[in-house]
């Protein structure tokens, strides 16, 4: 049989094709446009979303037998406010994961209702990209929009509505969107009320690998596959990519470089952060997990490469960064470009260059953006170490995993070894395992893991170097508080 995985990112869809053993058959990645009409602001038209996979899923299928399609699965950016009124039709733009205009609606969940009972009925505080902050906003700034919403989804959801015409939303993305109690994975009634929704206008909740119908017929006739498709839940990106890396059960990390950089720690059991530095949230495999997310991480150099050096080739640029210049880079970046999530929740935070001189490189710059990504990560790692927890390894997948360079940074300054995989396609890869799951193909997501997730490579650290990067990360924590003040006057300008 063939499953389809469905990764909705950002800037595209991509779309595989995998076998019963895991094979991926084929791939096609769709574009669409991301659109920011004030500064800190970001949002997408769902429909766009739409014409991809409907347009995507025939050109994967056409050299394959579509009548073998068993399954399909989802994973998708998360946090993103979807709203549709009493005919289901869109209201306004998805306000996305990465939008920042919820700053005051933050500050008033976290200091008037307060961190503390918000961790008590969610697990979490309030960030800027989360669902609830959104909904606040949306009922101050557009009460007219407010007033018409008949039903609240994320973006994966939307896909999958689009698919079978269920509202349906996983216990791994409904965590993210601040109104999930997720310890008891039900709807917090809490939250529902100061937002002024109810839980009528929530989709039902599944786990991720759980069915939650068939393919409409005409979206069946119009994809060339068959009525009996089955549509999994399926999960937010990063709990999707984890399954894609056979991150699940107890103790397993997995380290994402793409667009947003994620540390992600499965757990079988739940858990919180004490100062909810990490987010708290369900797993797909039916457990737990805790992440830290930073904002920008490959698009940091994106930015840096396409942007200012306006060039696409990223490996000549990477080329001058030889080995003995790690480690001894005087100039430092803060990865903050659209404000910062994990783990200080500063949306005044901003991207800046610091240590630069008269003979400072174009090269010294490349090296400080994949420094300062590293460098952030690393935060979050702490305050999992803090906790008790152990990292010694992790998985790596995303987009600026494909830097032998990124990876060997990100191993020394972290001093734990990397695991590359065979087959890394991030969370597209993980919805077409939770689909094979909701299909009987498998009988639970370890066991899709264990058959399908091996490990190709691993990047160790030297020794000498994790000692040099060591130093050079005690001199980048210093860093944000030293701006900290500045960032927020700015902010005010």
């Amino acid at each position: 049989m063939l499953y389809i995985g469905i990764d909705l990112g950002t800037s595209s869809v991509k779309l595989l094709l995998m076998d019963s053993s895991g094979q991926i058959q084929n791939t096609v990645t769709r574009d669409y446009p991301l659109e920011f009409p004030q500064p800190g602001w970001s949002q997408q038209n769902p429909d766009d979303w739409r014409r991809a996979v409907l347009a995507g899923v025939p050109e994967l299928l056409r050299d394959f037998d579509a009548s073998q399609v068993a399954g399909i699965g989802c994973g998708g950016q998360m946090h993103g406010l979807v709203v549709l009124d009493k005919d289901d039709r869109v209201i306004r733009p998805a306000i996305l994961w990465n939008d920042g205009r919820t700053a005051e609606q933050v500050d008033y969940l976290n200091n008037e209702i307060g961190k503390e009972q918000l961790s008590a009925w969610t697990a979490n505080i309030a960030f800027a990209g989360f669902t609830a902050p959104k909904l606040l906003w949306l009922r101050e700034k557009e009460p007219e929009n407010f007033a018409r919403i008949s039903k609240i989804m994320l973006p994966k959801d939307y896909v999958n509505y689009v698919l079978t015409g269920v509202h349906s939303c996983d216990y791994s993305d409904a965590s993210g969107m601040l109104l999930l109690d997720v310890q008891h994975k039900c709807w917090s009634k809490e939250m529902l009320s100061i937002c002024g929704i109810s839980e009528g206008q929530m989709p039902h909740l599944f786990e991720s690998y759980e069915c939650i119908g068939t393919v409409k017929p005409e979206i069946a006739k119009l994809l060339g596959i068959p009525e009996t498709v089955r549509v999994c839940a399926g999960a937010g990106d990063n709990a999707a990519a984890a399954v894609g890396t056979g991150v699940v059960g107890a103790g397993g990390c997995n380290i994402s470089l793409g667009t947003s950089g994620t540390v992600f720690i499965s757990s079988e059991k739940f858990g919180v952060d004490r100062n909810n530095a990490l987010h708290a949230f369900a797993h797909a495999d039916g457990g737990y997990h805790l992440m830290g997310c930073m904002l920008c991480a490959a698009s940091c150099n994106k930015w840096l490469m396409e942007d200012i050096f306006k060039t696409t080739d990223y490996t000549a640029e990477q080329a001058p960064i030889t080995p003995e210049k790690l480690g001894e880079n005087h100039v430092y970046f803060l990865p903050y470009l659209m404000g910062e999530r994990s783990p200080i929740n500063d949306t005044n935070a901003r991207g800046t260059f610091i240590g630069m001189t008269m003979d400072t490189a174009r090269s010294d710059l490349t090296q400080a953006v994949l420094e300062g990504v590293a460098f952030a990560i690393r935060d979050s790692v702490e305050v999992a170490r803090s906790l008790g927890i152990e990292i010694n390894s992790s998985k790596i997948c995303g987009g600026g995993a494909r830097s032998t360079l990124w990876k060997t940074i990100m191993a020394n300054v972290l001093n734990i070894e990397l695991q590359c995989l065979e087959s890394e396609q991030g969370p597209g890869m993980g919805g077409a395992m939770l689909a094979m799951v909701a299909c009987g193909e498998y009988g639970s997501v370890k066991a899709a893991c264990d058959r399908i997730v091996r490990v190709a490579s691993t990047v160790k650290p030297d020794p000498k170097l994790a000692a040099k990067y060591e130093k050079r990360y005690q001199q980048f924590k210093k860093i944000y508080p030293a701006c900290k003040e500045l960032f927020a006057g700015l902010a005010k300008e």
